[in-house]
C-alpha cells in the first residue's frame, strides 16, 4: 500500500528487544507465536502468563517472591502479584548493561552548563539524598513533593524518594501557586524540593514570590529544600540542595514495599474541579515501563532516550524509567523553540539521541515552519521518533520520513496519566502507516464500543480496556471507597475501563484516535472527531491554531458548529478565508464539518502540557461563567478564555 512508510528490517527478529523476548518465550514457556497479532491476543487472555513472563525476562529484583500473578481479576480491585516486595528505584539504578563509568543521565537546560552523570554518580547521588530526607525525618508512605524542572535533581529526588518507601509527587515550575496547592493540599508533603527560578529562552523567571505562597499554603510541610537554579540566594528558613545531598557514609538501600505501595502521585489536568490525585504503584509502573521501553520501542544499553516534557506531564515519569531497560537518558529544560524550533532537533546531534520523543503539535509546528531536521543537525544516530499529547495526521507522518530520516521508526502512541504509559503504539515487528498509530500494545486489551456497548471493527467507537493492567492507578488519594476511582472510569460500562477517547480499530490492529469522547461533535446523529477537523484547518498557511467545538440543539436539531481560528501574523478573518476554510472542510472531510461560525481569537486554550481545552470553551458558550468552567491555574494561557466569555455575551439571547 502506498501509505506504508516504514518496513522492519528482514532481521528485526535477530536485532530487536522484542524478537529476544520470542526467543525466550519458546525456550522458557514452549510458547510460539506466527505475528504480532497472535503475540497481542495471547498477551490479553492469558494474563497471568504473560505479565509473569515480562517479571520472568526482566529479572525483576524482588526481596520476597509473589505468591499468585493475578488475583481477582475484575476491575476494579484486581490484584497483582500479591506476597511480592520490591522496590522501583533498585529495579532503576541496577541500570543493565551500563557499567559505572558509562553516561546515564545527559541533562541540557537553558539556565546552566550541560551535566552528565554515569551510573556511578547516579547512585552516588540517590545514596546522599536518601540520607538527607531520612535525616529530615522522612519515611515509608511520607509524601516528597518537588517544584522543580527536567534536571538531574527531580530524578534523583523521585529514586531517593521511592528508595525510601516515600511518596513523590512533581510540578513543573511554571505551574502557577493555585495549581500548586489544588494538587498539594490533597497529598499534605512533609518535605518541598523548589528552585528559586528558572530561564525560558533568555528570559529568566523568578519563582521565590511562589514558592514562599505554596509553603504558607502547605500546613503539613516539615522542611523545604531550595535548588539554588538561578543562582539566587537561598531564604533562611530552608536547607540548600548541597546540605540534602552532603557526604555521609550511610550505605545505598532500599526498602522492600508491596507490589502495589504508592510510588508516586500523578494529577489529571484539572481543567475543570481539583485534579484527580492518581496514585501509581511501584511494581505496576515498573512491569508497564519495562514492557513498552524494551519491548515497544527497543530500547537497551547502546540507546540514548529523550522526550520533550516537563515534570507536570507523565512522559517525564516514562522518560525517567529509561535506565530500567539499560538506556541512557536525555533531559532538556527549556524553551524548545528557543532561538528556533530547530533546538531540539540540534540537542539530539549533541547528544547522540537514538530515540527522539516529542509532542505532535511539535511535529506540526516544525512542518508548518518548513523545518527539515536532517539539514540543520546530524541525526545519523537516530532510529526512533516518538509523538504523543495529540493524535499526529498523516501529514505529520509524511513530515518526519520526508525531512528527519526515511530509515527510522516513527512511532505515535496514546494512553495516559491514569495508566502513565501508552496502551497503543508502535513495534519494532509491524510497518508504519500513515496516520496511524500502528497497533495495541501488548497486555492491553483495547478495544472500540459502539453505543449499545458492542465492540467494533472498522468504526468509531469509545476507546475501552476490557482487562486489567498493572499500571492502573492504585486508587485516587484519599478515596477510601474507591467511589471518585469507579466514577472517573467504570460508571459508563460496569468492569470495563472507559477511557474518554474516540478510536477507531482497523482490521490489522491499527488504531487512529479522533478525540476525546466528551468533546465529540455530533451532527446529525454522526459523530465527527476534533483531530481530522484540525488536521485540515491548520494545514493551511494562514492558520496558526484552532479549536472547534458543537453546541447541541436542545429540540434535536444539528446544533451550531462553532470553529476558533488564531490566523498567522498580520492576519485578518474575512469573508474570502471563511470560504476557503469551508470548501477546505466540505472538500476533505464532509459538508458535516463545515462551520456555523468562524471567528478569529487570539489563542486557543491550552493546558499546561499543551491539550486543547474543547469542553471549556463549550462549557462557557453554553452560559458556565469562566471561573466554574476551567481552574485557570491548570491553563498555560487562562487570559485566552475572555474572548469565549465575551462572545457568550453578545449571543446570550
Amino acid at each position: 500500500m502506498t501509505d506504508v512508510l516504514w518496513t522492519p528490517p528482514a532481521d528485526v527478529l535477530q536485532r530487536s528487544r522484542i524478537g529476544a523476548y520470542l526467543r525466550w518465550l519458546a525456550e522458557h514457556r514452549g510458547l510460539e507465536f506466527a505475528d504480532y497479532d497472535a503475540l497481542w491476543q495471547w498477551s490479553v487472555t492469558d494474563l497471568e502468563t504473560f505479565w509473569r513472563s515480562i517479571w520472568d525476562h526482566f529479572e525483576v529484583v524482588a526481596h520476597t517472591p509473589p505468591t499468585a500473578t493475578l488475583t481477582e481479576r475484575g476491575m476494579p480491585g484486581a490484584r497483582w502479584f500479591p506476597g511480592a516486595t520490591l522496590n522501583y528505584a533498585e529495579n532503576v539504578l541496577r541500570m543493565p548493561g551500563k557499567g559505572d563509568d558509562d553516561p546515564v543521565v545527559v541533562a541540557h537546560t537553558q539556565t546552566r552548563a550541560p551535566v552528565v552523570l554515569t551510573a556511578a554518580q547516579l547512585r552516588e547521588q540517590v545514596r546522599r539524598v536518601a540520607a538527607g530526607l531520612r535525616r529530615l525525618g522522612v519515611g515509608t508512605g511520607d509524601r516528597v513533593a518537588a517544584y522543580a524542572p527536567n534536571i538531574p535533581e527531580t530524578y534523583v529526588l523521585l529514586l531517593a524518594t521511592a528508595s525510601l518507601g516515600a511518596i513523590f509527587s512533581s510540578c513543573a515550575p511554571e505551574f502557577g501557586t493555585r495549581s500548586v496547592t489544588d494538587r498539594w493540599q490533597q497529598i499534605e508533603p512533609k518535605v518541598l524540593v523548589a528552585v528559586d527560578g528558572y530561564r525560558y529562552g533568555d528570559k529568566p523567571v523568578d519563582r521565590r514570590g511562589e514558592v514562599a505562597a505554596i509553603r504558607a499554603a502547605l500546613p503539613s510541610l516539615r522542611h523545604t529544600v531550595s535548588i539554588s537554579y538561578l543562582d539566587q540566594v537561598v531564604p533562611e528558613s530552608a536547607i540548600s540542595w548541597a546540605d540534602l545531598a552532603a557526604e555521609t557514609d550511610e550505605p545505598l538501600g532500599f526498602t522492600p514495599v508491596p507490589f502495589d505501595h504508592p510510588l508516586y502521585v500523578l494529577y489529571s489536568s484539572g481543567t475543570t474541579g481539583l485534579p484527580k490525585p492518581i496514585v501509581h504503584g511501584h511494581g505496576g509502573i515498573l512491569l508497564e515501563h519495562l514492557k513498552m521501553l524494551a519491548l515497544h520501542h527497543d530500547l537497551g544499553p547502546a540507546d540514548r532516550f529523550f522526550w520533550f516534557t516537563t515534570t507536570g506531564w507523565m512522559m517525564w515519569n516514562f522518560l525517567v524509567s529509561g535506565p530500567a531497560v539499560g538506556a541512557a537518558i536525555v533531559l532538556f529544560d527549556g524553551n524548545p523553540g528557543h532561538p528556533d524550533l530547530g533546538a531540539l532537533w540540534r540537542l539530539a546531534a549533541e547528544t547522540g539521541t537514538t530515540y527522539f520523543g516529542t509532542s505532535a503539535p511539535f511535529l506540526l509546528a516544525c512542518r508548518k515552519a518548513g523545518l527539515v531536521p536532517r539539514e540543520i543537525a546530524d541525526l545519523s544516530a537516530l532510529r526512533g521518533v516518538g509523538s504523543t499529547g495529540a493524535p499526529l495526521p498523516a501529514e505529520g507522518f509524511t513530515w518526519v520520513y520526508d525531512t528527519v530520516g526515511t530509515d527510522l521508526q516513527l512511532q505515535s502512541l496514546s494512553g495516559g496519566t491514569d495508566v502513565c504509559t501508552g496502551f497503543v503504539g508502535g513495534v519494532p515487528l509491524l510497518p508504519v502507516h500513515a496516520g496511524e498509530i500502528t497497533c495495541r500494545a501488548l497486555g492491553a486489551k483495547v478495544e472500540a464500543r459502539s453505543p449499545d456497548g458492542t465492540p467494533v471493527i472498522g468504526q468509531l467507537g469509545e476507546l475501552v480496556i476490557t482487562e486489567p493492567m498493572p499500571s492502573m492507578p492504585v486508587g485516587f488519594w484519599n478515596d477510601p471507597d474507591g467511589v471518585r476511582y469507579r466514577e472517573a472510569y467504570f460508571d459508563v460500562y460496569p468492569g470495563v475501563w472507559r477511557h474518554g477517547d474516540w478510536i477507531t480499530i482497523n482490521e490489522r490492529g491499527g488504531c487512529v484516535i479522533t478525540g476525546r469522547s466528551d468533546a465529540t461533535l455530533n451532527r446529525g446523529g454522526v459523530r465527527l472527531g476534533t483531530a481530522e477537523f484540525y488536521s485540515v484547518v491548520e494545514g493551511l498557511d494562514e492558520v496558526v491554531d484552532s479549536v472547534v467545538v458543537h453546541l447541541e440543539d436542545d429540540e434535536g436539531g444539528a446544533g451550531e458548529l462553532l470553529l476558533f481560528v488564531v490566523l498567522a501574523e498580520g492576519l485578518t478573518l474575512d469573508d474570502e478565508l471563511r470560504k476557503k476554510i469551508c470548501r477546505e472542510l466540505r472538500t476533505a472531510l464532509s459538508p458535516r464539518h463545515v462551520p456555523d461560525e468562524i471567528h478569529q481569537v487570539r489563542a486557543v486554550p491550552r493546558t499546561l502540557s499543551a491539550k486543547k481545552l474543547e469542553v471549556p470553551v463549550k462549557k462557557i458558550l453554553t452560559g458556565t461563567p469562566v471561573d466554574q468552567a476551567a481552574a485557570k491555574g491548570a491553563l498555560a494561557n487562562p487570559e485566552s478564555l475572555t474572548a469565549f466569555a465575551t462572545l457568550a455575551q453578545h449571543r446570550a439571547p
